[in-house]
């Protein structure tokens, strides 16, 4: 009994080494653990609570993390959702070699992707845009604009599963279905939104949108998508009276089954009846009130954003926010965002405001929309979400590169975290119980 334990510990030993070494993902031992899982539960009472048990042996074995994408770089930094200790990095561009070899020799490719390098990554390549995970931890889904695709990697392993050319030559912001099976991703030129099985990659349909699709949000029952094309940012012509060469932008709610567009406006039409002139129609990042009835929209130029009632169909208040660089030149705003960011907390009564120009986070009071601003935490705030609980925002800060978790209640900074080069989507996530670092 001796010699087998000590045995046993050795042979314990080795697997571990294998596991740190990327060659051993314990196919045997999870099998084993749902074959019990099953066993158990058609000895309890069928095979539906043997189903449940075995999502519990999954949930147990992801640990919740916060992914940070760092769009030069094409790294995310991968953090403790409770404690945030920086666990490691994940490679979103494994295949970079690759990709570019294609580009290279392709005179079409090439000159696609030097543009989204001058003319949207100011000087940069936009190597990683949006990312979500698997529930069990296992696939990270990632959004590449430069290489026009979205990828599956494994998380375990950093190598790609699968991967899905998106329509055109950009893919974007990206939107995970409440159930974690498809992802909506939208594509910036192809001026489509890509429903795509988050296992396999496959495409399972797509809906039209206007120029430039953008901001995609699932319904809290994932019966719609709420989803936002913004028109050319990129290009110089920003003066109001020169908007019409923006191109076609609107906002659509488009059911989930059958992918029909079962609402349509142009928030041109909304401000002209709200008596609000001289503002861009172009929606950027969006949020809502916990019933879905209200959606707060921010929109190119604008230092603030409107509330819109989804039952009125209307604009019910334009909220501006201070403006601190009111000598900066609209031409210099970092595709056409002043702010770019925005999330509400659970309660529904505070709303987080990305400052992107100005340099400031907002926390605004929905019933009064009296604000306090935080300055002074980093440049060029650049996307918000809240926790999964609700209790806090996250903060991408693009031009210091560091992230922030600010507290809806006391409204203060939590922590601040070094991160990569220029990160943008912040997103929760899942990875392994036992993911160790792959990079430093």
């Amino acid at each position: 009994m001796h010699l087998f334990r000590k045995q046993l510990f050795h042979k314990q030993l080795f697997h571990k080494y294998l596991f740190h070494k990327r060659l051993f993902r314990r196919p045997f031992q999870q099998l084993s653990k749902l074959v019990i899982t099953l066993l158990v539960g058609f000895l309890l009472g069928g095979v539906a609570s043997s189903a449940l048990s075995a999502n519990k042996v999954i949930k147990e074995e992801a640990r919740r993390v916060i992914f940070v994408g760092n769009n030069w770089e094409g790294m995310i930094d991968v953090i403790d959702a409770k404690t945030y200790a920086k666990l490691g990095r994940i490679n979103g561009v494994p295949d970079k070699r690759e990709r570019m070899r294609e580009i290279i020799f392709n005179p079409i490719k090439l000159l696609a992707f030097q543009a989204i390098r001058h003319f949207i990554g100011e000087g940069h390549d936009q190597l990683v845009d949006d990312m979500y995970s698997t529930r069990d931890g296992r696939l990270l889904i990632v959004s590449r604009p430069s290489f026009a695709d979205v990828v599956g990697i494994d998380i375990a392993t950093n190598e790609i599963v699968w991967r899905f050319p998106v329509k055109g030559i950009r893919s974007d912001h990206m939107a995970l279905s409440p159930d974690g099976t498809q992802v909506a991703v939208s594509a910036s030129t192809g001026k489509v939104v890509h429903i795509l099985d988050v296992e396999t990659g496959e495409e399972l349909g797509q809906f039209p949108s206007g120029d430039s699709p953008h901001e995609n949000v699932y319904s809290k029952d994932g019966s719609k998508i709420y989803h936002a094309s913004i028109g050319m940012v990129f290009t110089p012509l920003d003066e109001y009276f020169l908007d019409f060469t923006k191109g076609k932008r609107t906002f659509q709610v488009v059911d989930t089954k059958s992918l029909k567009i079962i609402k349509q406006f142009n928030m041109a039409d909304k401000l002209k009846q709200a008596g609000l002139h001289g503002l861009s129609p172009a929606i950027r990042p969006m949020a809502h009130s916990p019933d879905e009835r209200f959606f707060y929209f921010q929109l190119s130029f604008l230092h603030g954003f409107v509330e819109y009632d989804m039952q009125q169909d209307k604009i019910t208040r334009l909220v501006q926010l201070p403006n601190l660089v009111p000598a900066m030149p609209i031409n210099q705003y970092v595709n056409d965002s002043a702010h770019h960011g925005i999330a509400m907390n659970s309660a529904g009564d505070t709303l987080c405001v990305a400052g992107t120009m100005d340099d400031y986070v907002a926390l605004v009071n929905r019933n009064t929309y009296e604000y306090q601003l935080l300055t002074g935490l980093g440049k060029k705030p650049y996307w918000v979400t809240s926790d999964q609980a609700g209790e806090n925002c996250y903060i991408s800060w693009s031009e210091t590169d560091q992230m922030s978790v600010i507290n809806y209640k006391t409204g203060e900074e939590v922590v601040r975290i070094d991160v990569g080069d220029h990160p943008q989507r912040i997103r929760e996530g899942y990875v392994p119980i036992d993911w160790t670092v792959l990079f430093l």
